[in-house]
């Protein structure tokens, strides 16, 4: 058992005064976390990088500047005390995952590297069939652990909850885990049962405590704040580098939410560091965690990495993708409109407020269903996956924003259940929950002063096309949506529950287009005041 006499910051002026009696072992933890298939540059909007704007030097991320940040940043690690770690959320978001499906994510993986990788709730989006290629293909560790996947006959037997890697004569320990609403919000099916957070990483921790591994690693997916939930709430837990909420920590950037690394108190009062770095291979972060003989954290320093254009690419990884994009480039370079101005569909907006893609896309629908007698629409925010910046519009950008190959679906529901729908999509706004709901021919107001399920008021709907009206709980109306959320997700179980749906498609990415053209085929983004928080 590890003895947690002192907190971290008293034990680091005791080294400094006598360095020697510590035998401090010190690890360097290089770190992404929602990376989402963005093999590709992206702008500073999160979009899709042309090849001009990449050449002017305003674009990040790529998998070849990544490359060559994480073999220049592991060169300086003359002791080979590092480890490469995912924290998931590496399916999805881009053409080359729509079109090569799971075998792209390990084919670059493995070549850089990675030592161990934590499952996402992404990594089920397309079942457990293509989660179950993707572990196949790694020559790496993948690792979940609060889900039980022995009913799953994909999956049975191929994931552990935590594994032991030796790093310098050391065991570090390493736990995986998944948020819990990926049944929600994926599509793990049926066989896959997922538990309690916390219960999970106590017991594991205490497990390996046990066996004598005095270092232990939360490799999380449950996102910023529930890391330090958990932080708070165990003992053994050394070191949490998380992912899913996209969270950018940063001492330097003050949009940044908080200090990279933050430290929280554990039970025991020793600080326990936590990281995440951003999103889409943007940032590569970089922390090294010192431990004393007595297997306590004692030092956490570092910080984020950018991967600017001053990074320049591997050779090699650019190569491997000019081919990958091959095939697909003539077909989504097609230019099916244009916007007169950025298209914001940015994470950070779309979960928490009226969007401008949000507006594009559940008006689009709306418009497509109009003559299946829907008169609202709903668009979760965590389906809209990028922007697109003003000027010509593709089909590959499309399809960046709606990556999911959902389709359009329809249902029919009382207004108390729209209210209650629009109640879910309100609940978790602080956790930048992408239930938030994105709505056309529909007006709502909410407050987060108010407790979750109480929050919405001032719900109108348009009448006649030009006037609005209090919605009557009473009636029935047909509802567009996705056929994702038409089928619960995104805990809108009220419309699973609903009558007459029909799931009768087409893709999503059409529907945009479509619409687009017909607005002569130049679309000008805008927010008119359909969604407003009172403050």
């Amino acid at each position: 058992m590890k003895k947690l006499l002192l907190g971290a910051t008293a034990l680091t002026m005791m080294a400094g005064f006598s360095g020697a009696a510590y035998a401090d072992f010190t690890l360097n933890i290089l770190h992404i976390n929602d990376f989402h298939s963005r093999f590709d540059p992206i702008t500073g909007t999160d979009s899709d990088c042309n090849a001009e704007t990449d050449a002017k030097g305003e674009c990040f991320g790529g998998i070849a500047r990544l490359k060559t940040e994480i073999d220049a940043k592991r060169a300086q690690f003359k002791d080979g005390n590092s480890l490469l770690i995912s924290a998931g959320d590496n399916f999805q978001g881009s053409l080359y995952y729509t079109t090569y499906k799971s075998k792209v994510v390990s084919d670059f993986f493995n070549q850089m590297g990675f030592d161990v990788v934590a499952t996402g709730n992404h990594e089920f989006d397309d079942g457990p069939a293509e989660f179950s290629k993707f572990i196949a293909a790694a020559k790496f560790p993948i690792i979940g652990g609060n889900f039980d996947v022995s009913r799953s006959p994909d999956l049975r037997g191929k994931i552990k909850g935590s594994i032991v890697l030796e790093v310098g004569g050391q065991k570090i320990g390493i736990i995986g885990a998944t948020t819990e609403d990926t049944p929600d919000i994926s599509s793990p099916g049926d066989d896959v049962e997922f538990t309690d957070v916390i219960q999970y990483v106590r017991g594991a921790s205490e497990a390996l405590d046990a066996a004598g591994v005095d270092k232990i690693i939360l490799l999380s997916h449950i996102g910023y704040p529930m890391d330090q939930q958990v932080a708070a709430a165990l003992p053994l837990v050394d070191v949490i580098v998380g992912g899913h909420t996209h969270t950018l920590l940063s001492n330097t950037d003050e949009k940044a939410a908080g200090p990279y690394p933050t430290m929280v108190k554990n039970p025991d009062g020793v600080e326990v560091p936590i990281v995440t770095a951003n999103q889409y291979g943007k940032y590569l972060g970089d922390i090294a965690v010192t431990w004393d003989d007595n297997g306590v954290v004692t030092k956490a320093e570092g910080a984020p990495f950018l991967i600017d254009a001053s990074v320049k690419g591997d050779t090699d990884f650019a190569t491997q993708l000019t081919a990958l994009a091959g095939p697909i480039k003539e077909a989504m370079g097609v230019v099916i409109g244009s916007a007169t101005a950025a298209i914001d569909g940015s994470r950070e907006t779309c979960r928490a407020q009226e969007c401008a893609m949000g507006n594009l896309l559940a008006d689009a629908i709306l418009d497509r269903a109009s003559g299946q007698g829907a008169t609202i629409a709903f668009q979760n925010g965590g389906g809209v996956r990028a922007s697109i910046d003003a000027g010509d519009i593709t089909k590959g950008e499309v399809i960046t924003v709606l990556p999911f190959s959902n389709t359009l679906a329809t249902v029919q529901v009382s207004g108390a259940d729209v209210i209650e729908a629009l109640e879910n999509g309100v609940s978790d706004v602080e956790n930048g929950a992408g239930r938030f709901a994105q709505v056309a021919g529909l007006k709502y107001s909410f407050s987060l002063a108010k407790p979750a399920g109480e929050r919405v008021s001032d719900v109108m709907v348009l009448v006649g096309g030009d006037a609005w009206a209090p919605i009557d709980e009473d009636a029935t109306y047909t509802v567009v949506t996705n056929n994702y959320v038409r089928g619960g997700g995104d805990g809108y179980g009220t419309f699973a529950e609903g009558e007459n749906a029909y799931d009768f498609g087409p893709p999503l990415e059409e529907v945009v287009a479509d619409y687009i053209a017909k607005q002569g085929g130049s679309y000008t983004p805008h927010v008119d005041g359909r969604i407003t928080e009172i403050k």
